[in-house]
Order: C-alpha cells, then structure tokens, then sequence
C-alpha cells in the first residue's frame, strides 16, 4: 500500500504514515542543527515538531535526533566517512552541491534506490519550483528532497554605517571601489575594527567559495566554469578577485585577517558582526534567519533597527556575470536517506512527511525563509520577502559537477594563501592553476589569459 494510502486509511490526509511495523524501529536524523545554538530553529522543529507529529502518526517507528555543532566541512566528512562503511543516519541533512561528487564516489544512491519505486509517486515532487527541484536532483534522479534555497548579500549594521556619516537606509554601492571606500570611511573613525568581512580560507569551507570568492568573481564578469563546462584556472578576474582579497585583508587590514586563517573563523565573523567589529559582511539570507535573531548564540541587539542589508555590486556597473550591475549566487540544503539504512520504508516516510506542508509550514513559523515547495509561503518577514524578490532574478547557482567539490576546495586554499599573504595572487593563481588541472584534466581546463 503506498503511503498515501495508508494515510488516507488512518485519516491522515496530507501526513505520511505507515502501517504499524512488526518490531519497533529506530531512526536516527542528524543536522548541523543545535538547540540554543547553531541553526537551533531547525533542531526545534525536528524535536518539537515533526518527530513528536510522525511518531503519532506511525506507532512503533521512534525517531532520535542528532545535534550536530561542527562545522559543515566536518559534517560532510563524517557523512562520507559513515555513508562508506555502513554507518550514520537514516536521515541527514545534506548540501544539494555535494551529491555529485557523493554519487561519484559511490556514497549516494538516489531516492528510488533506497526506499523503492513509490518515492516517485510522493504528490510533493509537483509542489517543488524547477530551480529547488534541481538543488537534489543529479543526471535525472533525485537523491534528496530540497528544503530551501537562498541568496547572498551584503549584510549591514546601520547603526555604523551612521557613525562614519553614511546613509545607512540608501547606502547602496554600485562597484567595489564604493564597498572598500565605505569600509575606509568606518576604519577612519573606528581604527581597530574589521569593518569588511569576505570569507576567505580553507576553514571556512563551501561558505569561502560560495559567500566570498564566487561572489567577486562573478562581479568581473566570470564563473568559476565557462560556457562549456570547463573549469576557468587562469583569468584575469581570478586575478582582480584575488587583489581585492589582498587589498582587503593585506594591504589595508579592511578585514579580520586571523579570522580567516583559524578554524573557528566563520564563528569568529559571526561575533564580530554582532558586536560591531565588523559592519559589512557578504553572506547568505542565512545569516539573518538563523545566525542574528533573538536568543541564537550570535543574536544582534535590537536586530531588526540595526541591521540591513544592500546588492553586492559588479567590479563595475555592468560588469558583473550576464552584463549585471549586481550579483548573486543560490544554493540550497535538504535532506538524504542514507544508502544502507536498515530501515527504508520508514526513512523514506520520515523524509517524506518532513517536507509535507504542515511540517514545513510549522518551521516557517520558527525560522521564515525561501520555501521549496510553491505551496507554502513565507510568512510576515520584510527582510526575507525583499532580499528574495529583489535577489532571486540575478541569481546563479554552482555546476552540477562530480569534480566541483575538489575544485571548491582548491579555491579555498588560493584565498587562503593570498590573505595569509603566503603567496602573491599571480603565485596563488598559478598554484590553483596546476591543482584544478591535475584534479580534472588539461582538456576539461580553460585559461582566459
């Protein structure tokens, strides 16, 4: 009987039940989720919420939640390591841009694998936009159910904007001249902060590649692949991208330069924004829904007086991808059944059920945020409703690309190298040049100089 159906026989319209199991079964969910801490309104709406709703619905199924307080990177290399050996999860949240690499690398199996044919028949599939559909979906299967997508910005602390005499409420600059000019403007009156945060370094992780590098990259016009799919190793926006690293974090100390070289240093970011050492940091809408609000570990005082946010702009305007004056990139997280779970109907329910629109609706009330499924909308939040629809139509997103993970990686440990002040950007260049080319290939590698 498929899910539904069962649904429908225990008068469970909309949830997902199953017919009572022989023996109790145990599921484990894990996220990068901590209550009081890290994404904590995720970790409350999976105790609070959906577990407490999914046990009720199928007696005999008992959920257990893994807090997980690490860093994405460590989470990821735990799951390569569980999902190789037969251990972890039933259940794990799981970034949309790894699963090429995971099914690659034999790690992943898509949904239908594991729980079977019925996967397909989930009335949520329809519900889903084409762009969150793609963020789990790898060479026409799909390996995860999408629980968001996002955008990057420029977030912003008004209040000191205002002490170096900018208009906090317009400020709006339109090329990177102007963003490192109202940097200059509040280390002048404020010598020892870091008004300027853009991530850099390996410990930082996909956040380095994702909220900092490619976002200046895409200022100059370029991707990190071209038109063809090839990866870009030798450009001169590589080169622009990794000069303002310099400028930044070298040559006019504009950013917290031990910050991105120690492996708390996207906490550490996330501090010095919430205590005024820094006032512009590049980040994604997660930043303001998970990391500021009231009672999270890095809450902002009076958040929704004194922080902003503005578009990050182009090198120059009109040079940024697509002959935009602004730029932005998407992505997105879901959730993933563990390939050799011994339980996969119900983890299939569990996922399933999740992602209805009751459960989702319930974790829009803790934590509103850009929805995958059309059918269920962000609530009453000004600052998510604007950032989407003004963001959304310049957006990009990262290759679906096996290779793409390790390439990441090696964009990590260019900046790094440039902001430690190790390598010069043409040596860093050259290095990251070499490394890409070993990883993929001299003919899935293109130089632009």
């Amino acid at each position: 009987m498929s899910n539904r159906l069962r649904a429908l026989a225990l008068g469970l319209v909309g949830a997902t039940a199953m017919a009572a199991p022989a023996f109790a079964v145990d599921l484990d969910v894990t996220c990068r989720c901590v209550i009081g801490g890290v994404n904590s309104a995720t970790a409350e709406w999976i105790e609070n919420s959906v577990i407490p709703a999914f046990e009720a619905a199928n007696p005999g199924v008992n959920v257990r939640l893994n807090q997980f307080g690490g860093e994405d990177a460590q989470l990821t290399q735990q799951l390569a390591l569980d999902f190789s050996t037969g251990a972890g999860p039933d259940v794990s949240a799981f970034d949309g841009f790894l699963i090429p690499s995971f099914v690659e690398g034999g790690l992943l199996k898509s949904l239908d694998e594991v729980a079977g044919a019925e996967v397909n028949d989930w009335s949520g599939w329809d519900a889903l936009s084409e762009g969150s559909r793609a963020l789990m979906l790898y060479d026409g299967k799909y390996y995860g159910i999408p629980l968001g997508t996002d955008v990057r910005m420029i977030h912003t602390r008004k209040d000191i904007l205002a002490e170096a005499g900018i208009d906090a409420d317009t400020w709006q600059p339109t090329s990177w001249e102007e963003l490192l000019d109202a940097a200059r403007a509040i280390k002048a009156i404020k010598p020892d902060s870091f008004p300027l945060q853009i991530n850099a370094g390996v410990a930082m992780g996909e956040a380095t590649t994702m909220q900092g590098y490619w976002l200046l990259l895409l200022g100059t016009g370029e991707s990190v692949i071209d038109e063809n799919g090839k990866f870009i190793v030798e450009s001169q926006g590589i080169l622009d991208t990794l000069n303002l690293y310099k400028t930044v974090y070298v040559d006019e100390k504009l950013g917290d330069q031990r910050a991105q070289l120690l492996a708390d240093g996207r906490n550490r970011s996330f501090a010095n924004f919430r205590d005024g050492v820094t006032a512009l940091l590049l980040e994604g809408d997660y930043f303001y829904r998970s990391v500021t609000p009231e009672g999270s570990e890095f809450a902002v005082a009076n958040r929704d007086e004194v922080q902003g946010w503005a578009k990050v702009p182009a090198q120059e305007p009109g040079k940024g991808i697509r002959g935009q004056d602004f730029v932005t990139i998407s992505g997105g997280t879901g959730f993933v059944l563990n390939p050799n779970t011994d339980s996969p109907a119900e983890a299939w329910a569990f996922l399933s059920f999740m992602n209805e629109p009751e459960q989702l609706s319930a974790f829009q009330a803790l934590q509103p945020r850009i929805t995958a499924r059309t059918d269920v909308e962000i609530p009453d939040s000004p600052f998510l409703t604007e950032t989407s629809q003004t963001l959304l139509p310049l957006t990009t997103a990262r290759p679906n690309d096996p290779n793409y993970n390790a390439v990441s990686s090696e964009i990590q440990r260019m900046t790094e190298a440039v902001v430690s002040g190790e390598l010069s950007p043409e040596e860093a260049m050259a290095q990251y040049k070499a490394s890409v080319t070993a990883i993929v290939g001299a003919d899935n590698v293109v130089s632009l100089l």
